[in-house]
């Protein structure tokens, strides 16, 4: 029992990471109807950030001058390069979103040299006890934190002037224009929300490792959980990125126990596999919306 609590506390913790990358891809797609795969760039160079500003302003001010450091940055991406692309084809803008997290991770990897950067959080690897099990506290500290910023972020959505502008954004742009609302600011904040989101993600992947050239593959275990839960619905993200942690790391503890032949490192594609399965009965995802087209 304490053995598979280890591993549900582990997968909650590392989905917490899925699902706050995952909410960053939703905001944008559901804004601009783009899928922005800057996404790993953001997570990098947050956690980079971090490390270089954690000695001198604590761990903690380094994570919040990070994250906005990052909104600022994908802020900027989205006025500078992407705005300049409105109107043209989304696959077109979908590349460039590719080009743009090439340009980042290499220039962000400068700044990481061929040593791992420790980001000076707190806990690092420390245990504690956890319903009669021993678990790492950062699983914990990513878990609360996760919740918490998913809960504003809701109440955000709902209750915020902004929020609620977004929300319309995102059902119908023109309908949004005619009421006064500002698609292109939308758009602008809906990329500053995702980098905050892709720092703080970052941040949660290095703590108790450390940061690396190798970071930002993290980020593409995000892609099942999105398409896992809906591109379109935020609850399905947070969804989608608990359940590919949490299947990844049952798979990573108990395979070996039953299906030994799926060979020892399967549970690093389960999550994809139960992507596939997902899809083959709902192809718009756990929570997304069917299309309906009238012939």
């Amino acid at each position: 029992m304490d053995e598979f609590l280890q591993s549900l506390i582990r997968g909650l913790g590392t989905g917490s990471i899925y699902s706050l990358l995952a909410l960053g891809f939703v905001i944008i797609y559901k804004s601009t109807q783009v899928i922005s795969f800057a996404q790993p760039a953001f997570m990098l160079a947050g956690a980079v950030l971090v490390s270089y500003l954690s000695p001198a302003v604590s761990f903690y001010g380094a994570v919040l001058v990070a994250a906005l450091v990052i909104a600022v940055l994908a802020l900027g991406v989205e006025r500078t390069v992407l705005r300049p692309m409105v109107g043209k084809p989304v696959f077109v803008v979908a590349i460039i979103t590719i080009g743009v997290d090439v340009v980042v991770r290499v220039v962000t990897n400068a700044f990481i040299g061929l040593d791992v950067r420790q980001v000076g959080d707190p806990w690092g690897l420390d245990t504690v006890s956890f319903l009669g099990a021993e678990v790492q506290q950062r699983y914990l500290v990513m878990i609360g934190t996760t919740a918490v910023v998913t809960v504003g972020l809701f109440l955000f959505f709902r209750y915020s002037r902004i929020g609620l502008a977004m929300r319309a954004v995102a059902y119908d742009q023109e309908v949004a224009l005619a009421q006064g609302i500002s698609v292109g600011s939308v758009f602008a904040l809906s990329w500053a929300l995702a980098g905050g989101l892709a720092a703080l993600a970052g941040v949660f992947v290095a703590t108790g490792a450390g940061v690396d050239q190798q970071l930002w593959i993290v980020a593409l275990k995000a892609l099942p959980a999105i398409i896992l839960g809906g591109l379109e619905s935020l609850g399905g993200a947070v969804v989608g990125g608990l359940a590919v942690g949490i299947v990844e790391s049952l798979f990573g503890t108990y395979q070996n126990d039953f299906a030994p032949w799926l060979g020892p490192n399967f549970g690093l594609v389960a999550p994809y596999a139960l992507m596939l399965l997902v899809l083959l009965v709902r192809p718009y995802g756990l929570f997304g919306k069917r299309e309906v087209e009238r012939l």
